[in-house]
């Protein structure tokens, strides 16, 4: 799939042309222009030579349907990763990828170990929330929600990704809402404070994942850069300004980040006046080999601690086990 010329091939017809075009790609999700019937024949001729629509992609599919994974393959070879999760409640939420490889090198994640490529384009961002809309529109579903949360830093590659954002919130385009829409980053304390100023209503997720500079350091070598103290007032000047909540994402990684210290060190650092508009998103480690994920028991515990200083807590559904649901580990197989 190609959008990159959309606007440059329409550029000599009227404009409502384009506004027809778009229609046809983000809203009737057609996946060949012949099927733009109510473009001239020429015009979609020469949009699927200068935009096609195709999508290559490899999917594989949990065994209890619940999550699906793709390798989407762009024009110039180079592949990311998205993942579709189904819900019990049944929305369906979207996890993209906002660039190819990662310089971060987070200790636990596997896209680290395959350094940054390149950022995506917002095409080919918007690009992976497609699949999945044209593949739950064959059985009356749609895309509710998107993550940012998949191979890369989006903070690193903040344009594009605010352009993807706009085209999935748009009436026009996929017509996801902002607040459906959630950006993760490491702490980039820029991004977080240029995310304050936009206009979009989106969620800012926070990967702490260790109460302290010493442990987090270990597991995310950006802290030395971003430490919590640093990354901590960064998202308070984000909720002072727009009165948003924020997430702040906690993997449990079993005998190195779980225990009770770390669960009362975790409240101790959240509990400065703006506890209220903070929650802790718990996650199980989907294990790349370096880790081990924590016991249930010890989650329990460590959730219970939290709940107890009146941190909002929640823990999340562990999807795709069984597909090597976490970010990077199908890209980093076919590597190997």
């Amino acid at each position: 799939m190609n959008l990159n010329n959309l606007e440059k091939t329409l550029n000599p017809y009227p404009s409502f042309r384009l506004k027809q075009a778009k229609e046809a790609v983000y809203v009737n999700l057609i996946d060949n222009w012949n099927k733009a019937s109510n473009l001239p024949k020429e015009l979609r001729g020469a949009l699927n030579q200068e935009c096609p629509l195709d999508i290559k992609a490899e999917i594989i599919e949990s065994k209890d349907k619940q999550t699906a994974k793709a390798l989407v393959y762009f024009v110039d070879g180079f592949a990311v990763e998205t993942v579709l999760m189904r819900h019990k409640d049944g929305r369906n939420t979207v996890c993209v990828s906002s660039q190819i490889g990662c310089p971060l090198a987070c200790a636990f994640c596997a896209t680290g170990e395959q350094k940054l490529t390149r950022n995506l384009s917002a095409a080919e961002i918007t690009e992976q929330v497609i699949l999945w809309a044209r593949k739950l529109k064959q059985k009356n579903n749609r895309v509710d929600g998107v993550v940012f949360m998949g191979m890369g830093e989006p903070f690193l590659n903040y344009d594009e990704v605010l352009k993807a954002i706009r085209v999935l919130n748009s009436q026009e385009g996929l017509n996801i809402g902002a607040r459906h829409i959630s950006i993760s980053t490491s702490g980039l304390t820029e991004g977080i404070a240029k995310l304050a100023k936009e206009s979009l209503q989106v969620n800012l997720a926070i990967s702490l994942h260790a109460p302290n500079n010493q442990l987090r350091a270990i597991l995310m070598p950006i802290n030395r850069k971003y430490n919590v103290e640093k990354v901590l007032a960064a998202v308070k000047n984000y909720i002072a300004e727009t009165r948003r909540r924020v997430m702040v994402e906690y993997l449990m990684l079993g005998g190195l980040n779980d225990s009770e210290k770390e669960a009362q060190e975790l409240a101790s650092v959240l509990k400065q006046g703006l506890e209220k508009l903070f929650f802790v998103n718990l996650i199980s480690y989907n294990s790349t080999g370096k880790f081990k994920p924590s016991t249930q028991a010890t989650i329990d515990r460590f959730k219970l601690i939290l709940e107890k200083e009146k941190i909002s807590v929640v823990q999340r559904f562990r999807f795709g086990r069984d597909i090597e649901g976490a970010c990077g580990q199908l890209k980093g197989r076919k590597m190997a």
